[in-house]
């Protein structure tokens, strides 16, 4: 059964990008694309709106479209994606504990 959990759990979150871009929204709260794209060298467009399209239909982000030209479109976490950042959080920690190799 946890093993199950875990399993959907990293499903939603696989991909190269979706955990930095899930950072990125932790630490800045609302950005449009620009500044997403911006924030994470080395991710193409394409990429970044798939990851985008992806933590969406999860439920893990909030795309807000205004209707002006040029249009505007904001993301943020959702209240879920918002729940998930204490995990983050010990992920981080832990990954400080890692032993310096050679």
């Amino acid at each position: 059964m946890a093993a199950s959990g875990v399993e959907s759990a990293l499903r939603i979150l696989e991909g190269r990008w979706k955990l930095v871009i899930v950072f990125q929204l932790f630490g800045h709260g609302t950005l449009r694309f620009s500044e997403l794209e911006r924030a994470i060298p080395g991710v193409s467009q394409k990429m970044l709106i798939q990851q985008l399209r992806d933590l969406e239909r999860d439920g893990v982000i909030r795309r807000t479209v205004y209707p002006q030209v040029p249009p505007k479109v904001e993301y943020d976490l959702t209240a879920w994606g918002q729940a998930m950042c204490p995990a983050l959080d010990a992920l981080l920690e832990w990954a400080a504990l890692r032993p310096e190799t050679g």
